[in-house]
């Protein structure tokens, strides 16, 4: 009897074993395969960065060939966690911030706003900038931007409302909003948005920073904080930089609203200023699980990278 319980001891301990190594066999299959795709590297410890700054998690992306013109090393920075924001360092190449824009400039209108009544456009003194929206998909470079686009958010093309490129001359802006819906009618139409990617296709000489005013950290800790405008230092700021991206969610990961994702674009102060919008939505009824598996794909990664 004592043989039979100590072989029946000795097989579940044996089973626990198996299946804690299997679990770790699939964590290495994932963290290779993303580590073969690119979507992310071995962390790099940065000798210029406070060990507390904000933007000291960093990590070198391989070059993955894809897109027009080349766009050398790229790397990550998580520049907050409220709101989660992350700038991706070279994320276009200069070919393809130029072809966006001339592709774009010559369809240039006044950008609205949308009513939260009816749903429709209108004008606004909130934002004084122009732009065009592109078809999605609508060559093959556009294919390729709005494919990387998705590789590095985990969020499927079909869930983005299409790039849209703006043009903001000097004195334009964007005060402060939020991306995302207070109403009924626009979660009903066409869904919640989720998170936005700022793409930067031309360098500003001073302003145009993209500004979180409600951002939670030291937001003077970031390495360009002298290289802002005054206007920019009034809370978490981006210096614009041809071929940087900014991702910013405006959900939180269990998919309630985040306050903290308030951002506006400051005032250009010299020359003009390009950039593109990607924004992505989702459906009420699939956003809370879609949401909640997103997050935790970051959650993966961030936990990697720090």
């Amino acid at each position: 009897m004592a043989k039979v319980r100590h072989s029946r001891l000795q097989a579940k301990k044996w089973s626990t074993m198996t299946l804690v190594l299997s679990m770790l066999f699939m964590l290495t299959v994932v963290l290779l395969m993303l580590l073969g795709l690119g979507i992310f590297s071995l962390p790099i410890n940065s000798d210029d960065s406070p060990p507390n700054d904000l933007t000291s998690y960093r990590r070198m992306a391989s070059e993955r060939g894809i897109g027009l013109g080349k766009r050398g090393g790229q790397w990550t920075e998580v520049l907050s966690w409220e709101p989660r924001a992350f700038i991706y360092h070279k994320f276009l190449s200069k070919e393809e911030c130029e072809y966006l824009i001339n592709l774009a400039k010559p369809h240039m209108a006044k950008s609205t706003v949308v009513d939260s009544k009816t749903g429709k456009s209108k004008d606004s003194r909130v934002r004084t900038s122009s732009g065009m929206f592109l078809r999605r998909g609508q060559d093959k470079i556009i294919r390729d931007i709005e494919k990387r686009i998705a590789d590095y958010t985990f969020i499927p093309v079909e869930h983005g409302e299409g790039l849209q490129v703006l043009h903001y001359e000097v004195g334009q802006k964007y005060d402060a909003h939020f991306d995302y819906f207070l109403d009924e009618f626009n979660t009903k139409n066409g869904g919640q948005r989720m998170a936005t990617m700022l793409m930067y296709l031309s360098d500003v000489e001073e302003g145009g920073e993209t500004i979180f005013p409600a951002a939670k950290g030291n937001v003077s800790a970031v390495p360009w904080w002298n290289e802002l405008s005054e206007c920019g230092k009034q809370g978490l700021a981006v210096k614009p930089k041809m071929g940087d991206a900014l991702l910013f969610w405006s959900m939180r990961p269990d998919a309630t609203l985040d306050p903290s994702s308030l951002h506006g674009l400051q005032s250009i102060l010299f020359s003009t200023f390009f950039c593109g919008f990607f924004i992505f939505s989702c459906g009420s009824r699939m956003i809370k699980q879609f949401c909640i598996s997103i997050a935790k794909r970051f959650d993966l990664l961030s936990a990697f990278i720090s």
